[in-house]
């Protein structure tokens, strides 16, 4: 009897044609993961397939390749449906349908997303489009149209199912389903598998085989390092400053929630000296390419990202990735922190937490399965200290550069000034620019704000948008029914909504960023028989939403009651 374990499989041993098996074997594919070993041969035998993967499992090929082993090149036609929730999301999948498809000739894909013009989107789905890649809002769009056609699909995917589901796309996926031939094959991927994810397959998929798969995040972490910092919402610039000067950091991800952030905080970064730069849904993909590309050469050592803009974001020199706002749920740190530690390399995960946010870390230690370190805010001497070993390290490197030119360069000097050796050294180290801090006096940096009712405000709504709604006190808006309005139709959790503060004919409110689909919903919600008509409502540079102050109180002793005699019975 052979003790040997049963060899792993190989992509050649899933049934994929030779031109998928080339494209794969070009593009550096030696052996599928978990969700791809099963997934493929069950979507090459026809079967509707219902997946539970989490994000980082390789989900993407899982599917693609199955989807185009099964397209005829030579049918002008659309044969197959993927849906994201975003657009992103949609570029991404659509890119690597592109290159798997790299050996059939003819192969085209289309990614159909809002924000960007019809008329070539129209174009394009007249010439043929083999597959699409779509949101959920956009293909409901086209369809109004009448410019998708159905009758030659073959295959529905939906990707990140869960998240559809979240952002309110519920009767779009119905009615896509409705519209696609019966004989179609379905498959739905999900990270998780709430109730609503359940209720889609029950209703519109043919027994679906069911591939549920540990997510293995223990093990895909334990080269990670965790860490909390307790910092107050004003002091986190001046800490990740600090962060960068005692760490040996290689390369950073810096995660915010809004793109906003991204931006803002990018800027100050490079004002600072630092060779930053942003990367949100904003910029075009040739600019987020861009981005990514000076990350893996090394023109740039930090990326301030939103989670969407960094999904899939696979860079090997990514030493520390940085949480500047705890993020929304769990699953989303997860996918934070796995941007380090590629490759077998270990990697740093440090988030910035204020005090009232620290109630969280236990949910982010259950996602992960690990403790996070507690760890005090770099100090002054740290930073001292930090400062003068990276410059020792620099003079090092150059030393083995320096040559007879450079010390005849410093005869002449000490002849020309008249200075002692020691003098000389100091004087230089005076103009040089990355020793000058090393003299500027170092503070200690406290650890939370003070507790008061304008900071908690400010705790509260730190890395929300300020959104602008219709209708005020005139109107006879309260909070409640607004609140209430957010959760029933924008899928909102009360916990997520800021500081909401009322005018006379409008109110602000401070909310997570809110996708186009949501606004749009929210957009016609009526109160008191007003239309919420919701948009962003930036705040003008360098200001900040002041509290609402409480109303004062009335004082009944300085005005005497009427005598007015009370009614006999």
């Amino acid at each position: 009897m052979s003790d040997t374990a049963p060899a792993a499989p190989q992509f050649a041993d899933l049934g994929l044609p030779a031109p998928l098996l080339e494209a794969i074997t070009s593009l550096g594919y030696e052996t599928p993961s978990a969700i791809q070993a099963e997934a493929i041969p069950t979507l090459l035998a026809g079967e509707d397939l219902l997946g539970l993967a989490q994000t980082g499992t390789g989900k993407t090929a899982a599917f693609a390749l199955p989807v185009l082993a099964g397209i005829d090149v030579s049918v002008r036609a659309t044969q197959a449906l993927i849906l994201t929730p975003t657009r992103e999301l949609a570029l991404q999948v659509a890119e690597a349908f592109q290159r798997y498809a790299q050996n059939m000739r003819g192969f085209s894909v289309l990614a159909l997303y809002g924000g960007s013009a019809f008329a070539p989107q129209f174009k394009a789905l007249e010439r043929g489009a083999h597959v699409v890649v779509a949101t959920p809002g956009r293909l409901t769009d086209h369809m109004r149209r009448g410019s998708i056609k159905f009758e030659n699909m073959r295959f529905l995917v939906l990707d990140e199912a869960d998240e559809m589901l979240k952002m309110g796309f519920a009767d779009d996926l119905d009615a896509v389903f409705e519209k696609v031939p019966e004989k179609t094959q379905k498959a739905l991927f999900s990270a998780t598998m709430p109730a609503g994810v359940r209720t889609v397959a029950r209703k519109h998929m043919r027994d679906p085989k069911e591939i549920r798969l540990h997510s293995g995040v223990s093990s895909s972490l334990d080269t990670i390092t965790q860490i909390v910092w307790e910092v107050s919402n004003h002091h986190k610039l001046d800490a990740m400053t600090r962060l960068l000067e005692v760490e040996p950091v290689e390369a950073m991800i810096v995660f915010v929630r809004t793109k906003t952030a991204s931006m803002e905080i990018a800027e100050r970064l490079e004002a600072r000296g630092f060779a930053a730069a942003a990367l949100n849904g904003d910029l075009s993909q040739q600019l987020r390419e861009q981005v990514v590309d000076r990350l893996k050469r090394g023109l740039l050592d930090i990326v301030v990202a939103t989670d969407v803009a960094a999904r899939g974001l696979d860079v090997e020199r990514i030493s520390h990735v940085l949480n500047y706002d705890v993020p929304h749920d769990s699953e989303s740190y997860v996918h934070r922190i796995g941007r380090t530690g590629r490759a077998g390399r270990s990697g740093t995960a440090i988030l910035f937490a204020t005090p009232r946010e620290r109630r969280l870390l236990h949910l982010l230690e259950k996602a992960t399965g690990q403790k996070i370190q507690s760890q005090a805010l770099p100090s002054a001497d740290a930073v001292r200290s930090g400062r003068l070993t990276k410059l020792a390290a620099r003079i090092n490197t150059a030393r083995e550069q320096t040559g007879a030119l450079h010390e005849k360069l410093v005869a002449d000097l000490l002849t020309l000034t008249n200075l002692e050796p020691e003098e000389l050294a100091a004087t230089l180290l005076a103009i040089m620019p990355s020793a000058k801090t090393l003299v500027e006096p170092v503070k200690d940096l406290p650890t939370a704000a003070p507790a008061s009712q304008h900071d908690g405000y400010a705790e509260r709504d730190s890395g929300l948008v300020r959104y602008k709604v219709k209708g005020g006190r005139s109107n006879g808006l309260m909070p409640k029914p607004l609140v209430d309005a957010l959760c029933r139709h924008g899928g909102l959790q009360r916990q997520q909504i800021g500081h909401i503060k009322l005018f006379n004919e409008h109110s602000g409110v401070y909310l997570p960023e809110l996708s186009e689909a949501t606004l749009a919903k929210l957009a016609s919600v009526e109160i008191n028989g007003i239309a919420l008509q919701i948009r962003a409502w930036p705040l003008p540079p360098g200001e900040s939403e002041p509290p609402t102050r409480p109303r004062p109180r009335k004082d009944f002793a300085a005005k005497p009651r009427s005598a007015k005699p009370r009614p006999t019975k």
